[in-house]
């Protein structure tokens, strides 16, 4: 195959490493791309060179924020009694979407992964203990990780730490999502979700 221009494949080739995109993807993205006009190409690189020069973590719960402290910690509209524990940022906007939680947050960075080399002391668990240890308004921690094998462990192993502190730890229900059927879920959720049970 003749590559009738250099600058097309190096943008398939730069848009083709984005998760979930493959190079026929890329291609497609490349080509509409190259169909619009010079502003909308100039806003949108300009908008990838603002993600990563104005882009920060907020000093306090590790969030991505454009100000330190974030705009979550900053507000004083938020219960500062209830801090929720999530494995990455994007966790954070999930939850925010689903407007139940007006408490703060609390990112981790990830979760321990004995098989990736992530140890405790790769994640930001002593800045949770310090949060709890400085701030006496804080009483409930709230852990929102994953349900598998990494999740569980980092779960249990900050619950441990927290018993020295005078805070409840909790987590979020596992189990059926709404509108499934319980014939195809698998014997892992449902006993997840008997485990869960509560009154009705």
């Amino acid at each position: 195959m003749q590559i009738t221009s250099e600058y097309l494949e190096r943008a398939i080739e730069q848009l083709a490493k984005l998760p979930g995109t493959g190079r026929k993807s890329a291609q497609r993205i490349a080509i509409h791309l190259l169909k619009q006009n010079s502003d909308y190409a100039l806003s949108l690189a300009q908008a990838i060179v603002d993600l990563k020069e104005k882009v920060t973590r907020c000093s306090v719960c590790g969030n991505v924020s454009d100000s330190d402290p974030c705009k979550i910690c900053d507000n004083p509209k938020r219960d500062p009694t209830a801090i929720c524990v999530v494995e990455e940022f994007n966790d954070v906007y999930i939850i925010e979407k689903s407007n139940e939680f007006r408490g703060r947050y609390h990112v981790l960075g990830g979760v321990i992964s004995p098989m990736d080399n992530i140890g405790p002391d790769k994640l930001r668990i002593k800045e949770l203990l310090k949060r709890v240890g400085e701030d006496d308004q804080i009483n409930e921690i709230i852990l929102a990780l994953n349900p598998d094998a990494e999740g569980e462990a980092t779960s249990y192993y900050i619950n441990k730490l927290l018993k020295n502190y005078e805070v409840e730890v909790t987590r979020i229900a596992y189990g059926i999502p709404m509108g499934t059927e319980l014939e195809f879920i698998d014997e892992a959720t449902l006993s997840r979700a008997f485990a869960s049970r509560n009154s009705f």
